[in-house]
């Protein structure tokens, strides 16, 4: 862990990127007394939850049926 007052933090700040980024903890202080800790960011992960389009989307019953010939055959650039 590394402590530096906030004139050397300014000073040194890529400085101290560099050593947060290689897993050491930077305590910056004020008069002595600790403010701020620098750590690495790590994005928050966040709970997902379904069900907002419930109702609002509806699906045929044969959504899932085989595509007809002359339509597959333009997703394939097949010729009839």
């Amino acid at each position: 862990m590394t402590t530096v007052n906030i004139h050397e933090a300014k000073t040194h700040f890529s400085k101290l990127i560099q050593e947060v980024m290689q897993g050491e903890e930077v305590i910056i202080a004020r008069d002595g007394n600790p403010v701020v800790r620098l750590i690495i960011y790590t994005e928050e992960t966040k709970q997902r939850h379904g069900g907002q389009l419930k109702g609002l989307i509806e699906m045929s019953d044969d959504f899932d049926a085989p595509l007809p010939n002359a339509l597959l055959s333009q997703f394939y650039g097949e010729q009839d």
